[in-house]
């Protein structure tokens, strides 16, 4: 994929995100490493629904500006994720209702926010360890997020959202609909009997990903 190809899919994914409701306003945003010196992502107070190809944000990974408009503030955290992990290629950071929703929640477990109850969220992303508040923008966050970026493909911001990494744009996005729609679930399912995943179902569910 050419730069400005992966320019035009993010412009396209982001108005998908935008159109079907994931993302309100000038709220939450996307980053994809271009190489391993460069990052694109979304300028700041930038809407999901109205990007344009030629505005996005070019860094180098010391978060200069290379190219376009001046980038979300939140992209210090992105940069921080792709310093510690090779493997990530791509964030998507939302505040998606029913994530944002799980993220209010008191009394989380820090380690996984969800427990396993559908094989897909498993496989998507395995778990949702829980990142401490802080305000956004703060260099806290990305500190954390570059200490644990080693430890899964998704975060919950307390207070906040979400952010998910992937193999590429589409992979980081698909990774962010499907635990949208477990938080969703998980909220439906307030109050009934839960049939949860065992250890050993789990496990089988990770092992065949290898």
């Amino acid at each position: 994929m050419t730069e400005q190809e992966q320019k035009i899919e993010m412009v396209n994914l982001a108005r998908s995100l935008f159109e079907r409701g994931y993302t309100v306003g000038g709220a939450g945003n996307l980053s994809v490493r271009l190489d391993e010196n460069r990052i694109l992502v979304t300028p700041t107070g930038s809407s999901l629904g109205r990007l344009q190809a030629e505005s996005l944000s070019v860094l180098d990974m010391e978060g200069n500006v290379l190219e376009g408009d001046k980038p979300s503030k939140e992209s210090i955290f992105h940069l921080a994720m792709y310093r510690k992990n090779p493997n990530c290629k791509a964030i998507v950071h939302l505040h998606s209702t029913y994530l944002t929703a799980l993220s209010c929640l008191e009394n989380l477990d820090t380690d996984s926010a969800m427990k396993a109850f559908t094989p897909y969220y498993v496989m998507r992303v395995g778990k949702l360890p829980v990142i401490p508040y802080y305000r956004p923008g703060d260099s806290n966050i990305a500190r954390e997020l570059g200490e644990r970026a080693l430890d899964g493909k998704a975060f919950l911001l307390a207070n906040h959202g979400v952010v998910v990494t992937g193999s590429d744009l589409v992979d980081a996005v698909d990774n962010t609909e499907e635990l949208e729609e477990t938080a969703k679930l998980h909220f439906i399912l307030q109050g009934q009997k839960v049939r949860y995943l065992t250890d050993d179902e789990v496990n089988d569910l990770k092992n065949r990903g290898k």
